[in-house]
């Protein structure tokens, strides 16, 4: 049989003179313990009710009412029903009331006898625990609070105590006999409260004070505790994720969230950003409910008066309101409204992150409600603590990631130096036997036949040559990638540089069949603005390199197209070997060899296409590569800037019409006759 009504407020509404008072749960374990204490000193028998909010309450005073059992008949204790508490008689009453009752939230204590009575009479107060408890106070019993009256006065004591009888009677009929004898005892029959006599007694008084306000500093001494403990408990997770990740992301997507959730703010922010950046990109971020999200939004930094104050001294800046137009960073706040308003910004707090006076990050603190909100010394000194951690993790990480881009530079130095030495080792051997094999044999040979001779000559000097122009690629790779080329930047017909480009691989084949080559040049090419040695050089080893890998009866295409209003594209094309998807990078990489550097069929030393990006990259150009893959021909692409006018200068148009320094250079060998 449950009852929703409260005693409390039954009490209150029949005698309304009566005023609820704030009481801490430690203040009233003390009341009541004095309460009990006067019964057991007393040689009067008293009426005795007694109501716990759980079973386990009833638990720590069984022992008590055991006692005071042994001095009176009138003992009743109620409790929610548990494992242990049932409806019986064992030296005193158990009454057990449903969970749905409104006494599982009240807490009462009625005394009744000839020369003492005192009425205890509270409810715990829900809302207000909650509110103490996120502010700081830990989990503890003693901070919990309840509203309700406590008393001498034997009027009031008499009015709770047929108030609780009457309730006790519903849930034990059994006891109806003796609680109508405890009503004809120990309460008046005609009982009329007089409201201006109401007993009120002045060390009582002066005792609960005492006791309050000593739970007040008790209460402020947890707060003072569990700041510590909070600060520190975030500290420690953030140094414990840092130990176990050097991932920035990671660290700050549980930085932001234990932070978040301890201070329990509106929106909790945290973002890289330095004194060079004019954006910053929102990713990590805690949100309390029906708060607008910010990840993946733009966050300005440099139209930011706020930033750009910490980025001249970066200190902490806190505004508990950000409409008030006495802030001293009112000035700022004007340029921000529509970003404040937007994001509904009320108070906002900004603590960068330093690293040996570097500006390196910042975490920001937003509250979006309409009132004001002042922040705690306690939430500053936290926010900044956790900001010296989230600075060393940048560092950290920072410097690990340096370390990460060192060993990959050793590891591809390693290689590069087992490339090197299998490619110079295969490179060199070859041709060295074969010029020793020949000159040995002329040497030994004195009458060997002149056309033999000939022979062993023309190997020794084939080979003497292909040693000189490894050597060459290794001491032009080397130049270009030192930067110690001085570039020679002039306007240049691009239709002259192919001619001279073809001229040279006609030359260097010879009667050696090579692919048929079929130029596709657009009419009316503008200039291009490029070193003609080094652009005829690029050419030539595009050239070469389709010639290589693609069969005599297959073909290789030319061509040459503006591809914007200040760029020129140049593409070679074949139908040869191919080259697999995800290769299309890597073949731009020194002493790479598709087949392996010992396992090749065509020769070469694996620089030509290293040389041709540190060409083309210096200038002004890009290079690239693009396939279908294996057998499926391959096309190399490069751009060239256009020179500035078409309307050239003297000199330009010489350069065009004229012989260039590229002309000159080819010796003036006669251009071979290819498919146009």
């Amino acid at each position: 049989m449950s009852n929703p009504a409260s005693v409390l407020q039954e009490l209150l509404q029949e005698i309304p003179q009566l005023r609820s008072q704030l009481y801490f749960k430690a203040s009233l374990t003390a009341l009541s313990h004095a309460m009990e204490d006067q019964v057991l000193a007393s040689s009067d028998q008293s009426l005795v009710i007694a109501s716990f909010q759980q079973e386990r309450f009833y638990r720590q005073e069984a022992h008590r009412y055991e006692r005071i059992a042994e001095t009176t008949p009138h003992v009743y204790v109620l409790s929610a029903a548990g494992t242990g508490f049932v409806d019986r008689f064992n030296q005193y009453e158990t009454i057990t009331f449903d969970i749905e009752d409104a006494l599982t939230q009240e807490w009462h204590l009625i005394v009744l006898g000839e020369r003492y009575s005192a009425c205890l009479v509270c409810r715990e107060r829900q809302s207000v625990d909650a509110v103490e408890r996120s502010a700081g106070a830990p989990a503890l019993d003693q901070t919990r609070r309840f509203e309700g009256v406590w008393t001498l006065d034997a009027q009031v004591s008499q009015k709770a105590a047929d108030i609780l009888l009457t309730r006790i009677a519903r849930y034990r009929p059994d006891l109806a006999p003796k609680i109508a004898e405890a009503k004809a005892t120990y309460i008046t029959s005609d009982l009329a409260i007089d409201v201006d006599n109401l007993g009120a007694d002045p060390f009582a008084q002066r005792l609960i004070t005492y006791l309050q306000a000593g739970q007040y500093k008790l209460l402020k001494a947890y707060k003072a505790i569990s700041a510590q403990e909070r600060r520190e408990r975030l500290v420690n997770s953030i140094t414990a994720t840092m130990r176990r990740s050097l991932n920035p992301a990671e660290i700050f997507q549980v930085a932001v969230h234990e932070l978040g959730q301890a201070l329990e703010t509106c929106r909790c922010l945290i973002y890289r950003g330095t004194a060079d950046d004019f954006v910053a990109e929102i990713q990590h971020e805690h949100l309390s409910a029906n708060v607008p999200s910010l990840v993946g939004e733009t966050w300005p930094l440099e139209e930011n008066p706020l930033f750009c104050q910490i980025r001249q001294q970066p200190e902490t800046i806190l505004m508990a309101d950000v409409t008030d137009a006495a802030s001293p960073y009112h000035a700022a706040l004007t340029t921000l409204e529509p970003l404040l308003s937007h994001w509904q910004i009320r108070a906002w707090l900004m603590v960068p992150l330093v690293h040996q006076g570097r500006l390196v990050g910042m975490i920001e603190l937003h509250h979006c409600q309409a009132a004001p909100y002042s922040w705690s010394d306690n939430d500053v000194a936290l926010v900044e603590a956790i900001a010296a951690q989230l600075s060393i993790a940048i560092m950290q990480a920072e410097a690990y990631a340096h370390l990460e881009n060192l060993n990959q530079q050793l590891e591809d130095l390693e290689q590069t130096r087992s490339n090197l030495i299998a490619i110079t080792g295969h490179e060199l051997r070859t041709p060295l036997s074969t010029i020793q094999v020949c000159l040995e044999s002329l040497a030994t040979e004195p009458d060997m036949p002149m056309e033999l001779k000939q022979v062993m000559l023309s190997s020794a000097l084939d080979d003497a040559e292909r040693l000189r122009k490894l050597v060459q690629d290794f001491l032009t790779l080397s130049r270009l990638e030192s930067g110690r080329i001085v570039w020679n930047l002039e306007s240049l017909s691009l239709q002259e540089c192919v001619d001279l480009a073809l001229s040279s691989l006609k030359a260097k084949y010879g009667k050696t069949p090579i692919p048929k080559i079929k130029r596709q040049l657009a009419a009316k090419l503008p200039l291009v603005k490029a070193d003609g040695e080094w652009l005829v050089e690029v050419l030539n080893k595009l050239l070469d390199n389709a010639c290589k890998f693609t069969p005599a009866d297959g073909k290789i295409t030319l061509k040459a197209a503006t591809c914007s209003d200040n760029l020129i594209q140049v593409t070679v094309a074949d139908t040869g070997r191919g080259i697999e998807p995800n290769r299309l990078e890597t073949v731009f990489d020194r002493f790479y060899q598709e087949e392996g550097a010992l396992r090749r069929t065509a020769g070469g030393t694996g620089l030509g296409l290293a040389i041709c990006r540190q060409i083309v990259t210096g200038m002004g150009g890009k290079i690239w590569a693009t396939s279908d893959g294996k057998d499926q021909g391959s096309q190399f692409h490069f751009t060239l800037p256009v020179a500035a006018s078409r309307s050239q200068p003297r000199t330009q148009r010489q350069s065009a019409t004229g012989p260039s320094a590229a002309s000159k250079r080819a010796k003036s060998q006669t251009l071979p006759m290819v498919a146009d």
